[in-house]
């Protein structure tokens, strides 16, 4: 997450600072935080037959409805990314992979803001929630890149075949 949208967004776009963003990233950890201590965490499991439909749920425990998701997620955009930048994947395949992952991300999001109190610690819920929320940031970072910056990132000059995205 971030390896290519955040350089960019310094570098190119400039909308904020580092400092900036690091500012807004600590307040709203702060916020979730301070919000995970209220919520009543019931640590009784419900029945985990189905593991997507216990995770949706909120019945397994944070980090096996976290951990998994972030990975899988974090590999698939590191990948989609790395094969655009060395001219592999056209700006529409790009396109094509963040569309797919958008259901898993929303079921994700659901499903680790359910599973918060099912952890020891309120950071924890509170860092998984942040991250879930920061994916939210890279794709809106992406999709600006995508809409009004996508000669900076796509490499236009070397796509024969979807040049008509680049504008």
């Amino acid at each position: 997450m971030f390896i290519y949208s955040l350089p960019l967004f310094f570098a190119h776009i400039g909308l904020a600072s580092p400092l900036d963003l690091l500012i807004m990233f600590i307040a709203l950890f702060m916020v979730l935080f301070i919000s995970s201590l209220f919520f009543g965490g019931d640590q009784q499991k419900k029945s985990a037959d189905h593991y997507l439909l216990a995770a949706w749920n909120g019945g397994v425990a944070l980090k096996w409805a976290f951990w998994p998701f972030f990975l899988i997620l974090n590999i698939c955009l590191y990948g989609a990314d790395t094969l655009v930048k060395v001219g592999m994947f056209t700006v529409s395949g790009w396109d094509d992979v963040h569309v797919m992952l958008v259901l898993p991300i929303v079921w994700w999001t659901t499903a680790v803001w359910r599973c918060s109190p099912n952890t020891a610690l309120s950071v924890w819920a509170a860092c998984a929630r942040l991250l879930t929320v920061s994916v939210f940031f890279e794709y809106s970072l992406k999709l600006l890149i995508r809409i009004d910056y996508p000669r900076i990132f796509f490499g236009c000059d070397e796509l024969l075949l979807d040049y008509g995205s680049c504008f």
